[in-house]
């Protein structure tokens, strides 16, 4: 259901979130007018964009789930129960240790600032892209795509536990200014910007003849991949729009550094989880992606919408973002199976 829209916007997507970053660095005026609410006169509704063009990218990814390959899948669950565990489970194993190392920083408050951003991102769903790099890695796409469908349809009660779970770890203040996050996860923000969209292209995908659903999606699809371009410029001009006027180097490279080391922890025990399983390596490639790839998209959008005072935040969580999509690669690059040679 790929449109050539899609394929030429599909196979350029690397070098247009780079470029997305660099306008945003250069030119974060637009950026910055649209990360603000706008009411619509007459009437006294308001447009939130990032939040609108998450739904529009979740949507999407819901509308492409492959309803068929989810049967075998609910029959036998147990990759997708195991998947969900570790998704849990690593944050509570990497940001305590993350923690006590920032803890050892002359930062007054112990990186709690950063951390923050952290425990926002791990705390989100699996990322709807982890699809992608499953097919390019040949990795277990039944599993994949039922870990992105339940983590975020449960996220509404999972990300709240796991901010409240976390936010000890913080002091300074930011452990109120999480609770307060996960009260607004909790209360709306999640269902709206996250759950419901995904649902409703999963209805979608499962009521719509398969012409109609066609036509939709390729519609849908390459508005979906502008949308996350434009989303994330509008989060990176929030970051990065301050680094030329008030250029900070030391939170910049303490950022880079943070992201750098959860994202690699979350892997790498993902990948070790995977290992002492027993998984298949098309199961276990899956697996490790779930584990390392989150929602930064949706985290960033929650650090806008619950933390508009703090926009150094998004710093880690670009980082972040970035980070994933490097070490998908790399795995799912080794993971892939080998191709067989002509005649044997």
């Amino acid at each position: 259901m790929h449109t050539r829209a899609a394929s030429w916007l599909r196979h350029r997507l690397g070098r247009a979130v780079v470029l997305s970053y660099a306008l945003a660095l250069i030119l974060p005026a637009p950026g910055l007018w649209l990360r603000r609410p706008h009411p619509l006169p007459p009437s006294h509704l308001t447009v939130h964009t990032a939040p609108l063009l998450l739904s529009l990218v979740l949507f999407s990814a819901g509308l492409q789930v492959p309803v068929r390959a989810l049967g075998a899948l609910l029959r036998d669950p147990k990759a997708l129960i195991a998947g969900l565990v570790l998704h849990l489970a690593v944050p509570l194993a990497v940001v305590p240790f993350v923690a006590f190392l920032l803890r050892r920083t002359p930062d007054t408050d112990g990186g709690s600032g950063l951390l923050t951003a952290m425990i926002l991102v791990v705390a989100m769903p699996v990322a709807a892209g982890a699809t992608v790099w499953t097919d390019k890695g040949e990795g277990d796409q039944p599993t994949m795509v039922g870990l992105v469908l339940t983590s975020t349809l449960l996220s509404p009660m999972t990300t709240p536990v796991l901010l409240a779970t976390l936010s000890p770890l913080l002091s300074g203040g930011y452990a109120h200014t999480l609770a307060a996050t996960g009260r607004l996860a909790q209360g709306g923000f999640a269902l709206t910007a996250v759950v419901l969209p995904c649902a409703a292209g999963l209805l979608g995908a499962l009521v719509l003849p398969a012409r109609r659903l066609g036509r939709l999606v390729t519609t849908v699809a390459p508005s979906a991949m502008a949308g996350s371009l434009v989303l994330t410029y509008v989060n990176a001009s929030g970051a990065l729009g301050s680094v030329l006027t008030r250029p900070r180097p030391l939170l910049f490279a303490a950022a880079l550094a943070v992201a750098a080391l959860v994202c690699l922890l979350s892997f790498v025990l993902g990948r070790v989880a995977a290992h002492l399983l027993r998984l298949e390596a098309a199961t276990a490639s899956s697996l490790t992606l779930a584990c390392g790839m989150n929602n930064s998209s949706a985290s960033a959008v929650l650090i806008t919408a619950s933390l508009p005072d703090k926009p150094h935040l998004l710093l880690p969580v670009l980082a972040y973002g970035l980070m994933q999509k490097t070490a998908a690669n790399r795995i799912v690059t080794r993971l892939r199976p080998a191709p067989t040679a002509a005649g044997t």
